[in-house]
């Protein structure tokens, strides 16, 4: 007789705000498919393409489900399969010996968002490595800068409930391809377009998303900023604004309005390249109807990308949108979840540096080191230098710009590599040591969401596969093993789980583990819909929206929102333009998540091959055709691509969706050999898309 169907209930704990809830099918112990829980009210019982046959990526024959240690060259793809107990004893030996030649700060664990769970990501972010006082590692690559550009405005609030988009009458998806990255979002757009509502899609190429817009404007890569100001010298212009809202809830509306006059919408254009009449037609609408912006991370991983952000997160101020029916905007929702992060990170567990050992490193708190800039760190770094490299939730081979310097740095035979992973990654393949790790399936955590109002409980839904363990059960392992005996490696996934509930915040009030275990998921407590902003009240230190902010001074920074091109644009450097004309642009792919679910054979199929975007004229003028092979290339590397021919682009700008695993590209390099590891004007970011470049045909001579 076979054994019974049961249906867990449990979550994605992937890299997008939809943090969907999810019902396994199980039979035995082996997962027979996924499908959406139809009883949250934001997923509403659909998966993406990527996750809804997450079986796919379970049974994968890329999965790691046994200890590994390298036996070949770095690279080579030898191995031999060892004990956990061996793997343990073997990263904690090599790692004393470092810390008691160099210091700990020669120890540097490497991670992001592969999962984003609480326990899973958060807690293994912070608590062995506090412990043992090994380098900092700032996890800025995906959202420090918008951050920072929005906090600069509204201090640490979370934006809008996405579910009262419904109510909205003008929609602005802008730098988001939501049909590919918040696809969940997209039935609210829906159901405002069908009471009258205009959707509007504000990025650089014409998106899944914005052809199924009411209107796309395509704005040139990294001039957005301008583009949000010339919108508010309108608003302001022509007496669009609340002045009443400005003058009770704002600090500096008035410079704002001084500085937006420059920004006329007739030298906007020439910035942007959106058409005057353009620019007024949308400022007017905005002011007209009850506007909702869902702004993305994809515009901030420009040179100027935090200034970008600051002034575009100024306009529903501007109109006074902040606490009225579907208006306002989304960045993030993350703020809006109190959990006790210290129970998580355990900040307490950090000591001071120990005097009396035999290396002294000088500080009173463990160095940091830009994720961004991994390949420099691993290549130049000496006061110490990196010895120990431990990767977790990350794939930087793949992910991390500049990946020449990567993957030479991740070549060195001086260094010490230990990935802990589900697959055979491109980072994995040049790891010392490599550790199976478990999927969202076989382990269990907790969720919360940048892009909705909704806990999720990560259920586990199988035992692990062969000898795969979660991130926290290793991390306790090596604390253990290092003589680290703190209580708090002796809780596990539950333990820290419940730690995290124990807020005493009302919006958590209700919000319970058993609670969580009954539904799967449970909605903050907080009024449905959620508006944020509605008492006037901001978490600024004025408590007010702050358009002249001191921080901002303080730091550095333009004390108002502006505009400033990029580094690489033919306005600040036209003789590196010269060189190469074209801006390259290399967002998400709507198959792949970064480089999670890149090795699925049918969603490599989706996506066909690495190619490119090309303006017809820019093909023309190279003697290109469709589905040719390019050699596209900079200052920094190169890769192959296949021309896709189409006016979905503009002239002088490229898109090639990300992220092929370098393993799977022509000549073994992804985009990312060209993309720079130099960082944002704030927040210490990535600048995936400040990327200018050249092609040619490949067999062109």
């Amino acid at each position: 007789m076979p054994e019974p169907l049961r249906i867990i209930k449990t979550a994605c704990p992937h890299d997008c705000p939809d943090a969907c809830s999810i019902l396994a099918h199980v039979q035995g112990d082996r997962l027979l498919r996924v499908e959406g829980s139809p009883h949250n009210p934001y997923t509403r019982g659909s998966l993406c393409r990527k996750v809804a046959h997450y079986e796919e990526r379970v049974y994968s024959p890329d999965r790691v489900l046994y200890p590994l240690r390298r036996i070949g060259a770095k690279g080579e793809g030898k191995w031999e399969r060892i004990s956990w107990d061996a793997a343990i004893q073997e990263i904690t030996t090599r790692w004393k010996g470092i810390i008691a030649e160099y210091g700990p700060e020669a120890v540097l664990p490497y991670s992001y968002a592969g999962t984003m769970g609480m326990v899973n990501m958060l807690a293994c972010e912070g608590r062995l490595w506090n412990r043992m006082g090994a380098s900092h590692l700032l996890r800025t690559i995906c959202s420090s800068a918008a951050t920072e550009g929005y906090r600069l405005v509204y201090g640490p609030m979370g934006g809008m409930d996405p579910e009262d988009f419904a109510n909205s009458s003008l929609i602005i998806a802008w730098g988001i391809n939501l049909s590919s990255t918040n696809v969940h979002l997209m039935p609210f757009v829906r159901e405002a377009q069908a009471k009258g509502a205009l959707f509007v899609v504000i990025d650089p190429f014409c998106t899944r998303t914005a052809s199924a817009a009411d209107r796309h404007i395509a704005v040139k890569p990294g001039t957005d900023a301008a583009l949000a100001l010339g919108l508010m010298h309108v608003l302001f212009a022509e007496g669009l604004h609340d002045e009443a809202f400005l003058e009770a809830h704002s600090v500096g509306w008035k410079e704002l309005r001084n500085r937006c006059l420059q920004y006329t919408p007739q030298r906007v254009e020439e910035i942007t390249g959106v058409e005057a009449e353009t620019i007024v037609w949308l400022a007017r609408a905005c002011a007209e109807r009850t506007t909702a912006i869902r702004l993305g991370y994809g515009l901030s991983r420009t040179a100027k990308g935090g200034g970008m952000v600051r002034a575009i997160a100024c306009l529903p101020a501007v109109l006074g949108a902040w606490g009225k029916p579907g208006s306002g905007i989304l960045l993030s929702a993350s703020s809006h979840f109190p959990l006790r992060y210290a129970a998580l990170l355990r900040p307490d567990l950090q000591v001071e540096p120990d005097s009396q050992s035999s290396v002294h490193w000088g500080r009173k708190r463990p160095r940091a080191i830009n994720m961004n800039r991994i390949g420099a760190a691993l290549l130049q770094e000496n006061n110490p230098p990196v010895k120990s490299l431990y990767v977790f939730n990350c794939n930087p081979a793949a992910v991390a710009p500049h990946s020449g310097k990567v993957r030479q740095g991740l070549l060195r035979e001086d260094l010490f590599t230990v990935v802990h992973e589900q697959m055979m990654t491109d980072t994995a393949q040049l790891a010392d040591i490599v550790l199976p790790a478990t999927t969202q399936m076989e382990c269990l955590d907790l969720l919360t969401s940048y892009g909705h109002l909704y806990l999720n409980l990560c259920t586990p839904a199988i035992p692990p596969l062969g000898e795969a363990r979660a991130n926290i059960d290793v991390m306790n392992q090596l604390a253990h093993a290092m003589g680290y005996t703190e209580d708090a490696f002796q809780q596990d996934a539950e333990a820290i789980i419940r730690a995290a509930l124990q807020s005493s915040s009302p919006i958590m009030q209700g919000v319970t583990y058993e609670a969580l275990q009954q539904h799967g998921f449970m909605r903050l407590n907080v009024p449905s819909p959620y508006r944020p902003g509605a008492d006037g009240h901001f978490p600024t230190p004025s408590g007010k929206v702050e358009f002249y902010s001191e921080r901002a001074a303080h730091k550095g920074y333009d004390p108002l929102p502006n505009y400033e091109p990029p580094e690489e644009s033919a306005a600040a450097n036209p003789a590196l333009a010269a060189q190469y004309p074209v801006n390259l642009l290399s967002p998400a792919a709507h198959h792949f998540l970064n480089s999670s679910f890149a090795n699925i054979p049918s969603l490599q199929k989706g996506e066909k091959e690495p190619r490119i975007w090309i303006h017809p004229q820019d093909a023309e003028e190279r003697g290109i055709e469709e589905g040719d092979w390019l050699r596209v290339w900079n200052q920094r590397g190169e890769v192959r691509l296949r021309a896709v021919l189409s006016r979905k682009v503009q002239p002088g700008v490229a898109w090639s969706p990300s992220l092929w695993w370098q393993k799977h590209s022509p000549q073994g390099s992804n985009v990312n050999a060209l993309t720079s590891d130099s960082l944002t004007d704030m927040g210490g970011g990535s600048t995936f898309h400040t990327n200018l470049v050249q092609f040619e045909r490949l067999d062109a001579s």
